[in-house]
């Protein structure tokens, strides 16, 4: 075997594209545009613009409004199921229930068990006292759904069966249950899942009043919908949720169905429970949604009613009755969804006026212009806050808040008010003189709190439009207000929360970090941090740092490496995974941004002090081996060369290396041999390449290295070291071939490496045996290092160990090709390593026939035809002896 001798600077010419001088550079700015010229219309009409053309069926295109009706009739329901869940969630309910007035159907272990669940129903609706409960009982909550599901798919059968009176009275019982409030907690649970039963018997209604009254029994037309009368329902409060579940059916039969709603806003007065009461109304508010019209007038009228109940509970004392403690914050609570829920159904869709006149029956405002200085119930006014149209509050804003001021109940805590004021006015860009008025007068309230949670809580509220209005005064205010308290009582996890929120707002506001900790009282504040609000802080701080460029300050540099040692830390001790590596990144980034500038020993200490105190992280590890070999080149540069300096972080990054991941120390360790052969440092070139290839044996034994992007990463790594070691002067007490065979070897040794993998590293390996036996290399990095076709010049026996190594890999090379399993990978293989073998060696009989293999293999893995393949044959053509030349020639 004999290495083919290259002109890499002739080849270089050969094959390097023409060069034509451009008109204009590429990254200039581009040429003006032409001048665009008016086109004048001539009135040719043989050209028909579609674009131009009138539309003539546009009747066609408009919109369905019928469609649009129904699809707003169903939207309700959406909302009803959004509300249900969310009321379920907000009183999650027990694994057990304590009940005092279920039905024994409902109990497990019944004594009646062994009738049927129908006559037992029945009887009970029938003689209530027989069935009355004697104590409290006690159920699962599965069984308890269980229960209730079974009895909507009795009703359900019943109905199908026309035995409706069954399905009537079992509704009726199903409803009864709703009467018993001595579990405040289940309430809500309970009356999701009853709802659920009464509006599945209002459609069933629904749908047959619907068909009776538009056919006969024989399906013929009977009469028009608006021809039928019906007498008025019994007034009593059993049937009054059955009632409201059939509320829409009285659209077959009143002209006004709307008004029977001020008839049962009059019946709910009549319950003497408050929840139960409540419950009435918010199921009312539900059914009346389902109306063609949205009269608002009796939702107004229960919002008063609310409002009356509200105010005797919160006057009233807490007293005890049948052993049940009636807390009146609780029932408060528990009452609050229908507030909720009735003030949404008001403001839908409301105009200016007709907001006003709402207002005006809510006798919260005089003569329909201006909100009156009177008092309402805070957890109404909460609620209403809530609902008003943005337009109504930002030209109200003085009016609400003396509202605020004076409501001052238990029902809701005023502070809330107070901070949803703040977040409406947000909103909406006001004046100036509107907010310094709102922000002066919510300073002045809160300045009496003691408690930090409602001082943190309001001015978390106002800090966006604080900043928003540039107002820095009442910013120095509210942070000494948050620092003395701080002081005073500390912080709790509650509080902890809404500190991290203005903290975090003021932390994006303003641009650099410098200008954050001008304020007085801020670096105060972040000291009595702690826990996962402290890390959220210290994240947004040195994403803060780490986004304007370099950082150059000591002083801040110094507080920003305690700040990421806080963040390792609280890694460390708490044992929190980093998930998502942000704190890891974060740090790293914060070590990249750092610079010392002349001061290289400094910045070479720091990185020394990272390693120690952030040993956990291998992200980092990496940026500190980035940053030493950085430092290195940089010092190279200088007009004195350091080279103890260089010295010092080529010896740390040795150092730093050993401790990252395994399959990063390949791409570290070469990427610190290259700089260490730009500064000369041969001794430790050596120890680097053998650090680097020793790397491969123990990734045999990684699991998560195994992705195609992974192995494609390691081979072209493999194959950059093949290319680096054509620079690497050879030592005279080690073999010539010695990094190279070793390299071939640990390749061959381990059975990880498929069969693609090997053929491309063995391939590398070839090119790089036949470069280092030219009389010129291609490239140097160092001009001051002599090659090895300088240090072997005339030496016989170089060139006769570079081929003794060539003949047992290109032995493997040939056996990997075969045993590549995919058929195309295959046959792109067999082409790679014959145009590799046909540029490194002088072909004679014995690698021409092997090159006549590899195109035999790769015609019957590819097409004959294929581009890659006729080149192929075309340079064995070119560079075998004629009679070589002739076998290919056939073989096409």
């Amino acid at each position: 075997m004999e290495f083919r001798p290259r002109n890499y600077s002739a080849e270089n010419e050969a094959h390097a594209l023409p060069r034509v001088r451009a008109a204009a550079h590429p990254l200039s700015a581009p040429p003006p545009p032409l001048a665009q010229v008016e086109v004048v219309d001539r009135g040719n009409t043989n050209f028909f613009d579609p674009l131009r053309g009138t539309d003539n069926d546009s009747n066609a295109t408009s919109l369905d409004h019928d469609n649009m009706n129904e699809s707003v009739d169903h939207q309700p329901t959406k909302e009803w199921t959004s509300f249900r869940r969310l009321l379920m969630q907000r009183f999650p309910v027990s694994k057990m229930v304590s009940v005092s007035s279920m039905p024994d159907v409902l109990m497990r272990g019944g004594k009646l068990h062994d009738k049927s669940s129908t006559n037992m129903h029945l009887e009970e609706l029938d003689d209530p006292q027989k069935f009355a409960d004697e104590g409290v009982k006690t159920i699962t909550w599965q069984e308890y759904v269980s229960r209730l599901h079974e009895l909507k798919d009795e009703i359900t059968r019943s109905w199908l069966a026309e035995d409706r009176v069954t399905s009537l009275k079992l509704s009726i019982k199903v409803a009864k249950l709703l009467m018993d409030t001595s579990v405040f907690e289940f309430y809500p649970t309970l009356f999701v899942l009853v709802t659920d039963i009464m509006d599945m018997l209002g459609n069933l209604v629904w749908q047959r009043i619907k068909r009776k009254a538009e056919f006969s029994e024989d399906g013929a037309l009977c009469c028009n919908l608006a021809g039928i009368r019906f007498k008025g329902p019994v007034n009593h409060s059993k049937f009054f949720y059955l009632e409201l579940a059939i509320l829409p059916c009285w659209r077959f039969l009143l002209d006004q169905p709307l008004d029977s709603l001020q008839r049962l806003v009059m019946m709910t007065r009549g319950l003497g429970d408050p929840v139960a009461s409540a419950y009435c109304r918010l199921y009312m508010a539900h059914c009346a949604q389902k109306l063609p019209s949205h009269d608002i007038g009796y939702l107004v009228t229960c919002v008063n009613d609310l409002r009356v109940i509200l105010m005797q509970i919160l006057s009233a004392k807490e007293r005890t009755d049948k052993n049940v403690t009636l807390d009146r914050k609780l029932q408060v609570s528990l009452m609050e969804p229908t507030i909720e829920y009735i003030m949404k159904c008001i403001f839908n869709g409301l105009s200016q006026r007709q907001v006003n006149e709402v207002l005006s029956e809510l006798g919260l405002m005089k003569n329909q212009q201006d909100l009156g200085s009177v008092s309402c119930v805070s957890i109404v006014l909460h609620h209403l806050l809530k609902e008003l149209p943005i337009e109504v509050v930002s030209s109200n804003i003085v009016q609400i808040l003396r509202l605020i001021e004076f409501s001052k109940d238990n029902s809701f805590d005023q502070h809330m008010n107070y901070r949803l004021l703040g977040f409406r006015l947000y909103e909406r860009k006001s004046s100036v003189d509107i907010v310094n008025a709102v922000i002066e007068k919510v300073i002045q309230v809160i300045a009496l709190y003691d408690s930090l949670d409602e001082y943190l809580k309001v001015v978390d509220a106002y800090t966006d439009l604080i900043l928003q209005n540039q107002k820095d005064n009442h910013l120095n205010t509210i942070l000494e207000g948050i620092s003395k308290r701080a002081r005073n009582k500390g912080v709790t996890e509650d509080e902890m929360l809404s500190l991290q929120s203005l903290v975090v707002k003021l932390l994006s506001h303003f641009k650099h970090l410098e200008d954050v900790f001008s304020l007085v009282q801020f670096p105060e504040i972040i000291d009595v941090m702690y826990g996962k609000s402290q890390d959220v802080v210290f994240l947004h701080i040195l994403n803060m740092a780490t986004r304007n460029g370099h950082i150059s300050d000591p002083t801040s540099i110094q507080m920003l490496f305690e700040i990421s040692q806080t963040l390792h830390d609280n890694i460390e001790f708490m044992n929190v995974k980093d998930d998502d590596g942000q704190v890891a990144h974060s740090i790293s980034r914060f070590v990249h941004m750092v610079d010392y500038g002349a001061e290289m020993e400094c910045h070479l200490a720091f990185l020394v002090d990272c390693r120690g105190a952030f040993g956990r992280l291998n992200e980092l590890k990496e940026t500190l081996v980035h940053s030493s070999n950085s430092l290195a080149i940089q010092a190279l540069k200088c007009a004195k060369k350091h080279l103890s300096f260089v010295k010092s972080c080529i010896t740390f990054s040795e150092v730093t290396i050993p401790s990252i991941s395994a399959h990063r120390q390949f791409d570290l360790f070469l990427e610190t041999a290259e700089v260490a052969l730009l500064g000369g440092l041969v001794s430790h070139l050596d120890g680097l390449i053998d650090s680097a290839i020793s790397c491969l044996h123990i990734l045999d034994i990684i699991d998560g290295y195994r992705t195609p992007t992974d192995v494609e990463g390691l081979v072209s790594s493999i194959r950059k070291l093949c290319g680096f070691l054509i620079m690497v002067p050879g030592n005279f007490s080690l073999p010539v071939t010695y990094f190279p065979n070793n390299l071939f070897t640990v390749v061959s040794s381990q059975s990880w490496f498929e069969p693609k993998m090997r053929t491309q590293i063995f391939s590398a390996i070839i090119l790089l045996l036949t470069t280092l036996s030219q009389k010129r290399l291609p490239y140097h990095a160092n001009p001051q290092i002599p090659g090895n076709n300088i240090l072997y010049y005339g030496d016989s026996s170089y060139n006769q160990e570079l081929v003794s190594l060539s003949k047992p890999v290109l032995e493997n090379l040939l056996s990997a090709i075969q045993q590549e399993p995919s058929q195309a990978a295959r046959g792109i293989i067999a082409l790679e390593a014959c145009n590799c073998i046909a540029s490194s060696f002088m072909l004679n009989n014995e690698l021409s026939s092997v090159c006549l293999t590899l195109v035999e293999t790769a015609k019957s893995c590819m097409s004959a035809q294929d581009k890659y393949l006729q080149s192929t044959i075309q340079l064995l053509s070119k560079q075998s002896p004629t009679s070589v030349g002739t076998m290919v020639s056939i073989s096409v």
